[in-house]
């Protein structure tokens, strides 16, 4: 994700502070992963630095003071290009369960008691996402069902690789 970029269309309904963004950027997208305070102002000073967004006030306060930001027309035309381009899609060459199968094989574990394991922590987690998804709105059902999808694939994954396991430590073997 692109936290410069999701900070800067969160600017764009107008002025905030750093505080703010964070706290709206948790809400919306951190809810698994949110923000540090360091990130939000890290980004800040960057896209500041960068022209894509300005100071818009600065209020004292009892601690430091607190920077206002606002969106400048080249950070909406930053946001706005980001939006229409499309994402890469992720092939997952580089599968970590597929490392960890093959490995087990070449070492004389057992692949079937990992694609098990495996197997049960995907269910597990789907379990938990699928209690999540039926008690969010929904914003939350749709990053859920995102996921959902994802662990499908899996474990569909997991099923033929299970199928294999046969020939594949014939192949790994050789």
């Amino acid at each position: 994700m692109s936290i410069g970029h999701t900070l800067l269309g969160l600017l764009e309904s107008g002025p905030r502070h750093g505080y703010d963004l964070k706290r709206t950027f948790d809400e919306k997208f951190g809810h698994d992963k949110p923000l540090h305070y360091g990130q939000v102002y890290s980004t800040m000073s960057r896209l500041l630095k960068n022209g894509l967004v300005e100071v818009d006030g600065i209020e004292a306060g009892d601690g430091p003071e607190r920077k206002r930001y606002a969106i400048t027309d080249a950070g909406v035309t930053d946001v706005a290009g980001w939006l229409s381009r499309p994402e890469a899609p992720e092939p997952y060459l580089q599968s970590v369960l597929y490392t960890k199968v093959v490995l087990a094989l070449l070492t004389g574990r057992s692949a079937a008691d990992l694609l098990d394991t495996q197997r049960a922590e995907h269910i597990r987690t789907m379990r938990v996402l699928t209690d999540r998804k039926r008690r969010g709105d929904l914003a939350d059902q749709l990053i859920c069902d995102h996921a959902l999808f994802h662990l499908e694939a899996d474990l569909r994954w997991l099923e033929l690789a299970a199928a294999r396991l046969e020939k594949l430590a014939k192949e790994v073997g050789a």
